[in-house]
């Protein structure tokens, strides 16, 4: 019996064992063939995953997550840290912040969108997932996706010009800011960029560029 992947779950999502002496592509499979095999039991449910054993880049994490989003019926929202007292200090954080953008400025989504699901804002939105092809969000205000962007995003929609989207794999089918629509290579690079970046308006164009502190003090919001 083949135990160097092994899966099991608890009251928060799922625990992926992995044996250190894989290699990260064996793992990736592996860990596809487990989760399609017991699918039938998360299928729908939004879960978190801790990843023990072998140690994965935030890289490997992010393509993991992405290709058991797309490989399988599981919809993972986030990776959970092993240590107990930094994941403390992160939940605390992460609650008041939902709390703030529920309450106040928009709105929180957290989940993977698929092909013809739409998301509509009435202000602004963070996707904690990924926004597949064929997905669409639609926001009054930002829109900030905590993965990756490769659906269709329509960010300040009642005209607002100073309206900006983020995306930690930003590759979106189309994307349109205020009245401007933005233009997309009709292929995509070959080379993975996973560097995060800002999609903004500046006059009659939407420039994409990587996220950074100039970037920012340079943008007029």
């Amino acid at each position: 019996m083949d135990n160097s992947v092994m899966i099991k779950g608890n009251k928060y999502g799922l625990v992926i064992y992995v044996e250190e002496s894989l290699t990260f592509s064996d793992a990736k499979k592996k860990i596809v063939k487990k989760l399609k095999e017991c699918e039938k039991f998360y299928k729908g449910a939004a879960l978190g995953v801790t990843f023990e054993g072998k140690k994965f880049t935030d890289s490997e994490e992010r393509e993991l997550i992405y290709t058991i989003s797309e490989k399988s019926a599981v919809n993972i929202t986030c990776v959970i840290d092993n240590d107990e007292f930094r994941e403390a200090i992160f939940k605390k954080s992460v609650e008041k912040k939902v709390n703030d953008i529920d309450s106040n400025t928009g709105q929180f989504y957290k989940g993977t969108l698929r092909s013809g699901q739409v998301l509509e804002s009435e202000s602004s939105v963070i996707i904690l997932g990924d926004v597949n092809p064929g997905a669409k969000v639609m926001a009054a205000g930002n829109v900030v996706v905590l993965g990756s962007l490769k659906g269709t995003v329509y960010a300040g929609i009642a005209g607002n010009p100073g309206a900006f989207v983020v995306a930690l794999e930003m590759n979106p089918v189309q994307i349109r800011i205020g009245n401007i629509m933005g233009r997309c290579a009709d292929k995509p690079s070959k080379v993975k960029d996973v560097s995060t970046k800002i999609a903004y308006l500046d006059g009659e164009n939407i420039y994409i560029e990587p996220l950074c502190k100039e970037v920012l003090n340079d943008i007029k919001f």
